[in-house]
């Protein structure tokens, strides 16, 4: 039985149909990603796998157990840090993750060293409502992470984090995960699903799209390599003789070559000495997400 098992899952607003027929499975110790456009139901989704909705149709597992009605068998073995951070008024940032950890009857030695973990040890006396954006995101994450759940859900936990700080929690949370925990997330990070997610689901308009590893994904568009050379290296006409070449565009200052056959080119590039400025581009998770979302902007 996996850690989170998915069904058939149904939920609608009037007309909008926020999920609409939702199947997948979670793997105990997986890192599990959603991605998806604004108002593709990515939260809506995390928010009835967490029992914080009741959906219209549909199962839900959450380790082995129903998660609505509000089951409080799970909610010790959870952990959920949600788009919007609410804390208790008026406290600093120690007291702040000190009560809910004493919610959970952790001791306050361990909640201080969740905060030196997230890199708020400096702001323990600092009023929550004094953080900026990225610190209360950490804070909150911190709070989530307390009482060493089983399960973690993460709704676009680094969307206010600078990249340094978005770094440092990508290593926290490769730890946790490599500890035996089970990780959902949402992100609008390609970047970030690729080097964290063993698997992703990409939702769009409450359907699930495409869902397997990232590397999968990204085989499975057979999208071409953009090989980019240097200035004085290689004319259009050169590089579009080429055997593998598919396409030569000046741009740049330099020469872009569209191939499918990269082992084949780099390698007449090699022995005509002609690598100088070279650079290698693939595909990536981001490619595929646009090829099967579109690219028209999303309110």
């Amino acid at each position: 039985m996996g850690a989170i098992e998915v069904t058939d899952l149904r939920m609608s607003y009037g007309e909008l149909r926020a999920v609409d027929g939702v199947s997948f499975e979670v793997a105990e110790g997986e890192f599990f990603g959603i991605l998806g456009p604004n108002g593709a139901g990515k939260t809506t989704t995390l928010e009835l796998i967490e029992g914080l909705r009741k959906p219209d149709s549909g199962e839900i597992l959450l380790l082995g157990e129903r998660p609505w009605p509000r089951n409080d068998r799970l909610l010790p073995r959870l952990g959920v840090q949600l788009q919007a951070s609410a804390f208790f008024e008026r406290l600093t940032t120690r007291e702040q993750i000190r009560t809910f950890a004493a919610l959970y009857g952790v001791a306050p030695t361990i909640a201080d060293e969740w905060l030196e973990r997230v890199g708020l040890a400096d702001k323990a006396d600092t009023r929550t409502e004094d953080l900026s954006g990225g610190q209360s995101q950490r804070l909150s994450i911190a709070i989530a992470l307390v009482h060493d759940p089983e399960v973690l859900f993460l709704d676009e936990p680094t969307a206010s984090l600078d990249p340094q700080a978005r770094r440092n929690l990508w290593d926290l949370l490769s730890s946790l995960n490599e500890s035996g925990r089970t990780v959902v997330l949402t992100t609008h990070y390609m970047e970030e699903a690729e080097a964290l997610c063993d698997r992703v689901a990409i939702m769009d308009h409450g359907i699930l799209l495409k869902l397997d590893s990232p590397a999968a994904l990204v085989r499975g568009l057979d999208a071409p390599v953009r090989i980019s050379v240097g200035a004085g290296q290689l004319t259009a006409a050169e590089g579009a003789a080429l055997e593998g070449v598919d396409s030569a565009d000046e741009e740049g200052g330099g020469l872009v070559l569209t191939t499918r056959q990269p082992s084949q080119v780099l390698t007449r590039l090699a022995a005509d000495n002609r690598l100088d400025g070279l650079q290698v581009k693939a595909a990536t998770l981001e490619d595929v997400f646009l090829d099967v979302t579109g690219r028209e902007y999303r309110a």
